[in-house]
């Protein structure tokens, strides 16, 4: 496979560089809705339900979701939820230009969000296989996860010095016009078509769905081993009061904490991309998760922002290497007529995981402390890397089969 195979395709380029864009602006909104939040509240309890608020939508809707985004074209829904997701920076921008914000409408504003994003991430994941061919697919989640990583490093760190030096405000106004690079990355592509033959919107297209998934235990494993680690360790949220009571820093070096993680995630996620997939896959993917569970429980005991830095870091180059091999062997297993409604079930742990273990970790840091609910969290995600394990065999013995179609995007 050629290095950096993915980016000789020209709906691939577009559809990259709309989503770095569009990436860096949501994550530079995710640091200015925390921040403000927390200065409303001073609650870990009330940061928790920030996360509630957000996957509450995503677990009613995202099935749905899916049977949309395998029965109409994905990417006009791709192309609609962006929309929405502009409309939800616009209100939260308006709200707070006004001084009318509060928490009941940041938590109303992170429900629509949700909302759109159940529609988007199916549709959007069952995209990506249009624009290269499926031996470049690989190459391809490698590039997508590092757009994804470095809108996630240069949005936290640019929305942290614009808070400490400004305000929120300017933050939403950025992230609502950021979508348009999204939007006119998919006006753009050439791929077609991009709707599964003969696809109903139906229940019964829900229930051949979940059939897929229990016919298939290597992608319900990694879906478990997804949602369980993210739930216990899904501690970011409390950054904020991190940074604050223990290592006694400002907004700026919060933005450097929430840009430390995604800049180890884009370094691996670089390094994926030049070089061949991963042979033993499972193997490295339950190693990928045990370290990422280790680096999160270090992070409850650091007291020094370079450590706790640091410890994210490692987080996040474990997580990058993680998501890559789930992601590929997800997309790899599935029939292209499954694959919104794979994304849809798969979203729903990918998603539930991380923003419901927010609000545990939330309840727990309110009822003991915020380094016991990290610490206390990274150990617990690597308990059940040793549960999974044990109790799926075959994913361990996973070996990775390189894809031999080499016929342009369809």
């Amino acid at each position: 496979m050629a290095r950096l195979s993915a980016l000789q395709h020209r709906d691939f380029r577009l559809v990259f560089l709309g989503l770095f864009v569009s990436i860096t602006g949501t994550q530079m909104q995710r640091v200015a809705v925390a921040w403000q939040l927390y200065q409303l509240t001073g609650s870990a309890v009330a940061m928790g339900f920030l996360g509630f608020a957000r996957v509450a939508p995503v677990l009613l809707l995202t099935v749905g979701g899916g049977v949309v985004a395998d029965a109409f074209d994905r990417r006009k829904l791709m192309m609609a939820s962006q929309s929405a997701l502009a409309l939800v920076s616009l209100g939260l921008a308006v709200a707070t230009y006004t001084q009318h914000i509060s928490p009941p409408i940041i938590y109303g504003l992170a429900a629509i969000a949700g909302a759109a994003v159940a529609f988007d991430l199916p549709a959007r994941q069952s995209l990506l296989p249009h624009l290269v061919p499926l031996s470049d697919l690989s190459n391809a989640l490698s590039l997508n996860g590092v757009a994804f990583e470095m809108g996630a490093v240069f949005g936290p760190a640019l929305g942290g010095w614009i808070i400490a030096h400004h305000s929120v405000l300017p933050i939403y106004l950025f992230d609502a016009a950021s979508f348009g690079a999204v939007i006119l990355a998919l006006a753009l592509i050439k791929a077609r078509p991009l709707v599964a033959p003969g696809a109903r919107v139906r229940w019964s297209a829900v229930v051949e769905g979940f059939r897929f998934l229990q016919r298939s235990p290597l992608i319900w494993s990694t879906m478990i081993l997804d949602f369980l680690a993210t739930f216990f360790a899904g501690s970011l949220l409390l950054l904020p009061i991190f940074a604050d009571q223990v290592l006694k820093v400002g907004p700026d070096a919060l933005g450097l904490l929430y840009a430390a993680q995604p800049a180890g995630a884009a370094l691996v996620g670089a390094t994926l991309s030049l070089r061949p997939a991963i042979d033993r896959q499972g193997r490295a993917l339950l190693i990928a998760v045990a370290v990422y569970g280790a680096a999160v429980a270090a992070l409850g005991l650091s007291r020094h922002l370079a450590v706790a830095m640091f410890c994210l870091f490692i987080a996040g180059a474990a997580d990058m290497v993680s998501t890559v091999i789930r992601q590929t062997m997800r997309q790899l297993l599935t029939p292209d007529p499954l694959r919104g409604r794979m994304t849809a079930a798969t979203g729903m742990f990918f998603i539930g995981g991380p923003q419901l273990g927010e609000l545990e970790a939330g309840l727990v840091a309110g009822l003991i402390s915020v380094p016991f609910s990290i610490t206390s969290g990274g150990l617990a995600c690597l308990l059940m890397v040793i549960v999974v394990g044990l109790r799926v065999p075959s994913l361990a013995r996973y070996r990775h089969a390189e894809p031999t179609s080499t016929d342009p995007p369809r």
